[in-house]
């Protein structure tokens, strides 16, 4: 398969290391999603390559941690610009690898691109301090120095953007980094690493490690055991997550974890529903629902059950499938068969419980992993789609008739991350955002996703937060010095 790139050199297919593309005997397939066509035989990496780049990163570790945060947001400047000069063919990479529409790529290779700019801002604002002392003759001093060398691993649902979330602290504070994208999308990861070069971003500063699934665990048990890691930051499963957790404390590194969430999306009767609608569709179908913070659960109250759910069907009929690079398309495939596979069988368990179907409900005509936009009411705790993430576009309508319950079962999981609600009355809008156990909340949106606000979760949806002021605080040490005179 080609893709027709205006700037073909953003094509690569070798893991980045030291600065050069480094070519590998054996290599793993990338297939469009949409087709199942092979676009791509990338390098495999293992234990020797990801110590190379372990290597690399800490050879680069002292002169970029010595540069001027001033002269590192420059660079991190330039490496934004050069994103967004080339956010077409760095949308159709995304697209042809991930298989989400163009315009969602678009939207996200921008998103991508604010991550570095806001952090390249933020990198001249690392401030230490002061501390009076209690004893005359000393100065007590607090200074910010960048943790070191670092490791991160991404997903293939935000191929671009959640690289550059972890990418754009580590430069801003000095650090050094060695990426492991995932597996079946590597191709924007390495187009970033071309740019990373025009952007004057030094030799091993940044490395990326290419492999396919069954090098995932190779390449994660070099990185969390070589001790001149000292921070990973992982974006995944929760499982996954909590392995990585157990392997990063061996050598008690840094760990930031942005991992599963279990969403619930609430519509009370006092809320405007042509919101809570527009809302439901941009948590539910963005992304075909393959995202940490889809709405998973969508808890409707009694009085307003069934005009919502006569509304909501009304727009998903509007959802075009089909190919992303079509101009029309406002849903792609779903990027596996596995996940697939999950999706069809938590609405087969659905509708073996109770649940009545309303639309959709199995595989579409195109065929391969393209699954129809579906609604289910009926939907009880207890259900698969109730208690695990869907992570497609299937939405399953849950029956509620007080405050207190809706809050009781939005609760009920160990996940905490993301979680949405529709309300006018104040008093309300005040008491469930205050109520819900998770790390972000909207209230009256559907889309809580910005640089500038932190992003994280609470119980086991994760450590730490990425954005934001705070995002940049997991990736310092604060030193403290005492010094007599």
């Amino acid at each position: 398969m080609t893709l027709a790139l205006r700037d073909p050199d953003l094509f690569r297919v070798d893991a980045y290391i030291g600065g050069e593309f480094v070519s590998s005997i054996l290599r793993a397939t990338v297939r469009d999603p949409a087709t199942g066509d092979v676009i791509a035989e990338v390098a495999r990496c293992g234990k020797f390559e990801t110590r190379h780049a372990i290597e690399a990163a800490d050879d680069a570790l002292p002169a970029w941690r010595a540069l001027p945060a001033r002269k590192r947001a420059d660079v991190l400047h330039k490496l934004a610009a050069l994103m967004e000069e080339h956010v077409d063919d760095l949308a159709l990479l995304l697209t042809s690898e991930q298989g989400k529409p163009l315009a969602e790529s678009r939207g996200e290779v921008r998103y991508a691109a604010s991550f570095l700019t806001w952090f390249a801002e933020e990198a001249p604002r690392v401030y230490g301090d002061t501390i009076p002392s209690p004893v005359s003759g000393t100065r007590l001093m607090v200074i910010p120095q960048p943790v070191g060398v670092c490791a991160a691993i991404t997903p293939w649902n935000f191929p671009s953007a959640m690289i550059t979330r972890k990418l754009g602290p580590a430069l801003a504070t000095g650090c050094t980094l060695v990426l492991k994208p995932a597996e079946a999308t590597p191709l924007s990861a390495l187009a970033l690493a071309v740019l990373s070069q025009r952007a004057g971003v030094p030799p091993g500063v940044f490395n990326v490690v290419t492999g396919a699934a069954n090098d995932a665990s190779v390449i994660g048990a070099v990185l969390t055991s070589d001790p001149r890691v000292r921070k990973l930051s992982f974006t995944g499963s929760t499982e996954v997550g909590k392995l990585l957790l157990r392997q990063c404390a061996s050598t008690v590194k840094k760990v930031s974890l942005e991992l599963g969430g279990n969403a619930p999306f609430i519509v009370f009767d006092d809320a405007d529903l042509s919101e809570a609608i527009r809302g439901a569709m941009t948590a539910k179908f963005r992304n075909a629902g393959q995202t940490c913070i889809a709405a998973n659960r969508i808890l409707v109250q009694d009085g307003v059950h069934d005009e919502f759910v006569s509304a909501l069907r009304a727009e998903i009929d509007k959802l075009v499938v089909g190919p992303g690079t079509e101009p029309s398309v406002t849903m792609g495939p779903l990027l596996e068969r596995n996940g697939f596979d999950k999706v069809a069988s938590h609405v087969e368990d659905a509708c073996s419980r109770g649940a009545e179907l309303i639309v959709g409900g199995g595989a579409h005509d195109l065929g391969g992993t393209f699954f129809q936009p579906t609604l289910l009411t009926g939907v009880r705790h207890g259900m698969l789609m109730s208690s695990e993430e869907t992570f497609g576009p299937v939405a399953g309508i849950t029956r509620f008739t007080s405050e207190e319950e809706a809050i009781t079962l939005a609760n009920d999981t160990p996940a905490g991350l993301a979680a949405y609600f529709y309300a006018r009355d104040v008093g309300r809008v005040v008491r469930v955002s205050e109520a819900l156990d998770y790390g972000m909340v909207g209230a009256n949106t559907g889309f809580v996703s910005t640089t500038v606000a932190p992003f994280g979760g609470m119980k086991e949806s994760g450590l730490g937060r990425e954005g934001s002021k705070f995002g940049i605080e997991d990736w310092i040490e604060r030193k403290y010095v005492a010094l007599a005179f």
